[in-house]
């Protein structure tokens, strides 16, 4: 406790020398990690294998790459995105016609990483940061050790302590530093911890992004006109992504009954073509992250063992465990009501015809972070994501809208507050600030008493007249 409370008043302190605040500043702290990162490629993906088994492609893809894009994304924008705005005040503030927008940064940030991404949620987040002009303290997971212990390599190699420090330790160390008075508070995770951290920053009125996966997880919907090799190919691909710990990954499949056979055909054989036939035996497919997780898995494959079409077997040496699907499923099951978070993909069949019926019961639910839909009816698809609620998604394609430049990720309700990358980002760590510059002539003693007697009938025009 005194280690962090320290920590976190040395960062105070020094935040407050101003040195933080210079954009020339914060694009040299930017370009020296994006330098510690293309220099530490190959233990990045060490530690990614030693903590989830990934392939370094893999690695590559999900974490270092993508981490990158963040990064020169936002070195690229970050003047543009940090000039004051100017407005016009309005003839109600006559003399004074112009206001300045100033995205001042909160100060003391912390940030609370999980383990699926370790490096991507950790240091993606920090540059949000740093392009705001913030300190950060960063809280790793203890379940992703190999990646926490290089985090804190390389964190201490680019950044003095008292700008940024990386924290391991379990729930109690979480606690030691919500107890601490930050400026902003940036989480990634459950939504049951997600209430908990909220809940500790309502005590100081911090401000919280909350970055969650939902709590009844994401749909995917697949109707019968569409081009379901497609589908399945990348429905497929997703769910053998990090072995399905992902926030974004699809929890469950809606697929229309009239297709629905031919959709596990290829499902199937999509799996097959991209993982073997024996998945715990490919040294490229990734192991859940700790044995707790792999007994739920194990758990909920024996509870749904007569409706397993392919897959439920798992290894406990190496804690892989297959890619499982589960048909049929009825959309009110307690199995597709929670986020599961694991190679597990129940499929619920539907009537085509009543694709807005289940969108109706989705969307009665808590929302989730992403929404997935294949369909060769486009106007339709449209109709959809512009009036269900949700982070974000795709239409005919899955998780790359994580990888857009320029556009915001987000959760909404149960899957979040807030949103960041790019500019997005820099937003999420700063206040903007309104300051009227204001004038020494011509005031007018329009807004000043006495309110009543001579002048009364044209002072109260003018007000009137200038405040529409």
């Amino acid at each position: 406790m005194t280690d962090i409370h320290q920590c976190v008043e040395n960062q105070r302190a020094f935040f407050h020398t101003g040195t933080t605040l210079p954009i020339s500043w914060r694009l040299r702290q930017l370009k020296t990690l994006r330098s510690c990162i293309l220099a530490n490629q190959e233990k990045i993906a060490e530690a990614l294998a030693a903590d989830l088994g990934r392939h370094p492609v893999e690695a590559y893809f999900c974490d270092t790459g993508t981490l990158l894009l963040e990064i020169n994304e936002t070195i690229r924008g970050l003047r543009r995105w940090a000039r004051p705005e100017t407005h016009f005040s309005g003839l109600v503030c006559f003399p004074s016609l112009l206001t300045k927008v100033y995205p001042m940064p909160y100060g003391v940030s912390l940030i609370i990483s999980p383990y699926n991404f370790p490096f991507l949620l950790s240091l993606g987040v920090l540059t949000a940061a740093i392009a705001g002009g913030n300190t950060a303290v960063i809280k790793a997971s203890s379940k992703s050790p190999c990646s926490t212990a290089l985090l804190k390599e390389l964190t201490a190699a680019c950044f003095p302590p008292e700008y940024v420090t990386v924290i391991d330790g379990g729930h109690d160390t979480a606690d030691l530093c919500l107890a601490e008075r930050f400026d902003k508070i940036f989480y990634t995770g459950s939504p049951a911890v997600g209430r908990h951290v909220m809940a500790e920053a309502a005590k100081n009125l911090t401000p919280v992004a909350l970055e969650l996966g939902g709590e009844n997880g994401n749909w995917c919907i697949v109707r019968k006109d569409a081009d379901l090799k497609d589908a399945a190919r990348k429905i497929a691909f997703f769910k053998l992504l990090n072995s399905g710990q992902i926030c974004i990954d699809i929890n469950q499949v809606a697929v229309a009954e009239e297709v629905a056979e031919d959709f596990l055909r290829e499902l199937q054989a999509a799996f097959q073509k991209q993982i073997g036939d024996f998945p715990l035996q490919n040294p490229e497919y990734p192991r859940l992250i700790s044995r707790a997780a792999y007994e739920r898995c194990v758990k909920t494959a024996e509870q749904y063992r007569d409706r397993i079409l392919f897959g439920g077997e798992g290894d406990a040496d190496t804690l892989r465990f297959s890619p499982s699907v589960i048909y049929p499923v009825r959309i009110d099951e307690e199995i597709v009501q929670r986020e599961l978070f694991s190679p597990i993909l129940p499929v619920v069949p539907y009537p085509d015809v009543s694709a807005d019926e289940l969108l109706d019961t989705i969307s009665r639910r808590e929302h989730g972070l992403a929404l997935y839909l294949f369909t060769r009816d486009l106007s339709w698809a449209k109709r959809v994501m512009r009036t269900q609620q949700y982070g974000g998604g795709g239409i005919n394609e899955v998780c790359l809208h994580l990888l857009v430049r320029g556009v915001p990720f987000g959760g909404t309700g149960h899957s979040g507050i807030g949103a960041y990358h790019g500019r997005w980002g820099f937003r999420e760590f700063t206040h903007p600030s309104s300051v009227l510059i204001g004038s020494t002539r011509f005031n007018l003693p329009l807004r000043e008493h006495p309110y009543s007697g001579k002048g009364e009938r044209i002072r109260s025009f003018l007000i009137r007249l200038f405040e529409r």
